[in-house]
């Protein structure tokens, strides 16, 4: 059986969003799941436009697996383009999130 995780930073809180990042690097980094996505949902979104460490940690995530930002509500607060500079894709996460569910992908939400 494969292990895939959605890893959903939802707080806009900096020390919980960096800890779920940290999380999410370690995992795909050190191969603790095979699988690894991350989903920037509601607060996180201004903390990616915002701080400087939770870009660094976004940014390179983003090199490391597929990551996407919830186009809703980054189109609402004109952080769109800043965030796909990043190379976090810029998506509806609605069905994107269902999606990787029904993949098997087990949420854990920061």
């Amino acid at each position: 059986m494969s292990s895939k995780l959605l890893v959903i930073i939802a707080s806009g809180d900096k020390a919980k969003a960096l800890t779920g990042l940290m999380y999410a690097h370690n995992a795909i980094k050190r191969g603790w799941m095979d699988q690894v996505k991350v989903v920037y949902f509601g607060p996180s979104e201004k903390l990616l436009e915002k701080d400087a460490e939770v870009a660094d940690a976004a940014i390179e995530i983003a090199g490391l697996s597929e990551s996407f930002a919830c186009k809703a509500i980054s189109d609402r607060d004109g952080i769109s383009k800043k965030i796909d500079e990043m190379g976090v894709k810029v998506e509806y996460v609605g069905s994107i999130i269902s999606d990787y569910i029904k993949q098997g992908y087990i949420p854990m939400v920061w």
